[in-house]
């Protein structure tokens, strides 16, 4: 992303529905699949906001990006969290050596061999470890939000489940997510887009509807918890896709 969009991302991750619903997910994913006070290294943490949530909530975190300016914002809003900027996921090998989990929550999309980079995280981590990965779904959604965010691709369950195919990984969980809300979410981005909007979905509801619009998407999470380990789908068409990796 352009640094314009780290900025956008700033003003907004702490308020906007769909990044405050997103955190519930995946703080209520971490707490099924990694202990009390684990290690988490989130790569390609962007301007700070899950790095710092899975601070508050007693994990041991390393923020990675090798965006100068997200860096730069991560360390001014949260100078609590550590923070490194870097491009090679491999440097997560200390801080996760004894276990915990790496988190990638829509990352891999913005990268052109995504398939590379997922690899050399599953390598960087030690047997036991974990990984917890968010994308963009459903292609049929590509819009004006994915080009202005950089996004090279959206994914299919079955695309999205080639990036770890033959790694040294059980998948514990592959599900669509932001369900609920797909339908609307997906007229929306059709609208806009006939109507030639030249930006992103980064506008923070007024009134009520930002906390609706959290709490439906949010709610999801209690069904995403209740299927890990459980090979099963609990929805399969989403605005996003989410996966958790156990390395082997």
């Amino acid at each position: 992303m352009q640094a314009e969009q780290f900025h956008a991302h700033a003003q907004v991750e702490d308020a906007h529905w769909w990044f405050v619903a997103r955190r519930r997910v995946l703080l209520a994913l971490l707490a099924r699949i990694a202990a009390p006070g684990a290690a988490v290294a989130d790569i390609g943490c962007g301007t700070g906001g899950n790095a710092a949530a899975f601070a508050r909530a007693g994990y041991r975190v390393l923020g990675m990006d090798p965006s100068a300016e997200a860096i730069g914002h991560a360390r001014a809003r949260y100078p609590e969290v550590r923070f490194e900027q870097d491009d090679d996921p491999g440097r997560i090998a200390p801080h996760v050596a004894s276990g915990g989990v790496a988190v990638l929550t829509d990352v891999l999309e913005h990268v052109r061999e995504d398939r590379a980079l997922l690899a050399r995280t599953i390598e960087a981590m030690p047997p036991g470890g974990q990984l917890l990965l968010t994308v963009p779904g459903d292609p049929a959604m590509w819009s004006v939000h994915d080009e202005v965010f950089g996004h090279f691709r959206r994914y299919t369950p079955a695309t999205f489940r080639m990036l770890w195919q033959d790694a040294p990984v059980r998948e514990r969980l592959l599900s669509a997510y932001n369900s609920r809300l797909h339908p609307l979410i997906a007229a929306w981005r059709r609208l806009r887009g006939q109507h030639g909007a030249a930006a992103g979905d980064l506008a923070v509801p007024v009134g009520p509807l930002n906390r609706v619009l959290e709490v439906i998407f949010a709610g999801e999470r209690h069904a995403l918890v209740a299927a890990v380990d459980r090979a099963t789908m609990p929805w399969s068409r989403g605005v996003s896709l989410v996966a958790i990796l156990e390395r082997t």
